[in-house]
């Protein structure tokens, strides 16, 4: 039986129902994989290490025997990973371009009795599909506001009332700020961030609106494809001003939990941002645990960097939105109240 050879478009809508297998390395899974696939590596790292060593210092032919040398003796690992995971014997199979690794294991397990297909191009033309797929044109609303409006929490209960929502920040494992690392998991790779943002993007209605909060060019360490980024700059900003009293409760009630210490080290980071004197005055005021006084000096830069981040980036359009002191549940209402009369939704 000869393997079939799938289109990303065609391999993806497959991969609805049947599982996917990825015979790249595991260092190379971990840097980026399509969301869901399973991890049968031909090669582990070290296995991968020497055939690649062996190309560039003996050549081609060399490497292609090793390979077969390490595949052959590594048959049973094969057979018993597969069944675990495909046991309808029915697979889609890739590798990084779709090239001699997938093709030689892809005929092996056909050999087996399995009935495979193959993603042309392999992984890096999935690569290369999604990312075109943040061009497509969708309705798409922001909420934006400075640093402590609520805006995610505000986010979650707009998703809560069947709108389509995707939670940037969640998926990065990251609030945003200089302090939104804190209590949360490592973040996955840029590359995997962005496979598994298209994984959210793909399940929603292009036809529908789509929320998203407003977030700048980075989460932490991960970057925005910049297809999505030119798609969220093409959208309609709902600017929430929000009494700064309240943003000030609301980064206390989130951040004064943390330990000091780790307090202490985004503020010496910041040091160089905010100026000698407030930041001198911040970590005066945390050692003092007056978590208000800090918030408030470190909102002070936040709201000015949010600006020019705004000017030097700006959104199709802004309708802005004053909140008042509030339930979340309230202000989600507020702001789609506000989408509605504006004729955006």
């Amino acid at each position: 039986m000869i393997p079939q050879i799938l289109t990303p478009e065609q391999f993806l809508f497959q991969a609805e129902s049947l599982p996917v297998i990825d015979v790249r390395s595991p260092g190379e899974f971990h840097q980026g994989h399509i969301p869901g696939a399973h991890n049968i590596p031909i090669f582990d790292n070290e296995e991968r290490a020497r055939v690649g060593t062996t190309y560039v210092k003996i050549g081609k032919e060399p490497a292609i025997e090793l390979g077969k040398s390490i595949a052959g003796e590594k048959t049973d690992y094969y057979l018993d990973a597969i069944r675990a995971v495909a046991p309808d014997k029915q697979m889609l199979l890739h590798c990084w371009r779709g090239g001699m690794r997938s093709a030689k294991i892809a005929q092996f397990y056909a050999d087996a009795g399995y009935k495979v297909s193959l993603l042309e191009g392999g992984y890096k033309a999935f690569r290369g599909y999604i990312r075109k797929q943040f061009s497509t044109e969708r309705p798409i609303f922001l909420i934006g506001g400075y640093t402590g409006s609520g805006k995610t929490a505000i986010l979650k209960e707009i998703g809560k009332l069947s709108n389509q929502t995707i939670d940037l920040e969640s998926l990065a494992c990251h609030k945003g700020s200089n302090f939104g690392h804190l209590g949360q998991l490592s973040q996955p790779t840029t590359e995997q961030f962005e496979n598994n943002l298209y994984a959210k993007w793909a399940e929603l209605d292009p036809a529908k609106p789509l929320w998203l909060e407003h977030e700048s060019m980075n989460i932490g360490s991960i970057y925005l494809p910049d297809t999505f980024r030119n798609a969220m700059l093409g959208g309609v900003l709902f600017f929430i001003d929000v009494p700064k009293a309240d943003r000030i409760k609301r980064l206390v009630a989130e951040y004064a939990c943390f330990q000091k210490s780790d307090l202490q080290s985004v503020l010496e980071h910041l040091g160089v941002y905010m100026g000698s004197y407030q930041s001198h005055e911040a970590m005066l005021a945390l050692q003092n645990n007056d978590f208000e006084k800090v918030a408030d000096l470190t909102l002070s830069y936040y709201d000015k960097l949010y600006e020019n981040s705004l000017s030097r980036r700006p959104v199709r359009s802004i309708v802005k939105i004053t909140l008042p002191s509030g339930s979340v549940a309230s202000n989600a209402e507020i702001i789609l109240q506000r989408a509605l009369e504006e004729g955006k939704s």
